[in-house]
């Protein structure tokens, strides 16, 4: 791994974690295939992580250069003679801010796994206790829902182990059984899917990164993308007019920390699009997106594992 290939992997952990996620997010053709596109985007962020490392593992190899026999041959302060103090200084800020990317990462990882989980343990018990008990609609006698005592329309689910589907009263005396059942498929699809990790895997990798060079959009694109997946989902099981009629009345509510609400500020636009055509899978356009994924994925991984494991393999045969 040389200076080439450190310049070539900080400019695509760049592109991948600001101008690309930019301009995915104002594309319309996720909506027509919300599933290839939420691929794609994990695709983008793992290779942006991955392309970071590998311009960290290419200036540390810069700075402790193997020789014939793999042992590194000279200290990373005496490489100051051999490539210059400018670029020295260079290479040394690339490796502490990779060496930044990646505990950021982590500790990002664990901060919001845990800030989240609290979050729904604590409001979990609370609407358990706050459980008004069954109305009369035979919906409401599910194992997992949970109902609140309230006028307004109220749909949000809280995942995890211990999922609850929450609704308010109001949801029951101002929905229909057929809206009522699409809230509950939007919301069940949630859980299934655990939507809940991919969001909370997109947080960690948006917070990882300085806000001078992430995107802002990439992390609300994810969570509409979400939300699609989810209405496609209540879609086959009621149609579309019943969780359009739904989603205009929960438009309201809004979902605590931890919990995936119905409704919300992109309601507007996920009824627009359960009025059009763009629910209706692409194949062309699924498959092409799958193809980005993968090449986007494969290329980096290969890139970065490659030498390093080279690297390794020559560094024990040394010792």
């Amino acid at each position: 791994m040389h200076a080439t290939a450190a310049l070539v992997f900080g400019v695509l952990a760049l592109l991948f974690a600001g101008p690309v996620p930019a301009l995915l997010s104002r594309a319309r053709w996720p909506y027509r295939a919300p599933r290839a596109a939420l691929v794609l985007w994990q695709a983008i962020a793992l290779a942006a992580v991955l392309s970071a490392f590998g311009s960290g593992l290419a200036i540390a190899s810069q700075l402790l250069v193997p020789g014939p026999d793999g042992r590194p041959t000279t200290s990373p302060v005496e490489e100051i003679d051999a490539l210059g103090l400018p670029l020295w200084l260079l290479y040394v800020a690339v490796l502490a801010l990779t060496l930044m990317v990646g505990a950021r990462l982590i500790f990002s990882v664990v901060q919001v796994g845990i800030r989240t989980r609290r979050r729904r343990s604590r409001h979990r018990m609370l609407v358990d206790l706050l459980d008004n008990g069954p109305t009369a609609s035979p919906l409401a006698r599910a194992p997992d829902l949970r109902v609140l005592d309230a006028a307004e329309p109220i749909a949000y689910c809280l995942p995890g182990l211990r999922r609850r589907v929450v609704l308010s009263r109001g949801t029951f005396t101002k929905l229909s059984d057929v809206e009522i059942a699409a809230i509950l498929s939007h919301e069940r699809s949630h859980l299934r899917a655990r939507h809940d990790l991919v969001l909370e895997a997109f947080t960690a990798v948006n917070a990882a990164f300085p806000k001078v060079v992430r995107s802002k959009s990439a992390l609300g694109s994810v969570q509409l993308l979400v939300e699609m997946l989810a209405d496609d989902s209540a879609v086959r099981a009621t149609g579309p007019a019943a969780l359009a009629r739904a989603l205009v009345a929960c438009s309201g509510s809004h979902a605590p920390n931890g919990a995936m609400a119905a409704g919300g500020p992109d309601t507007l636009l996920r009824v627009q699009r359960l009025a059009s055509s763009e629910t209706r899978a692409a194949t062309s356009v699924s498959l092409a997106a799958y193809a980005a994924s993968v090449a986007i994925l494969v290329v980096p991984t290969i890139a970065v594992a490659v030498p390093w494991l080279t690297e390794l393999s020559r560094l024990f045969r040394a010792l």
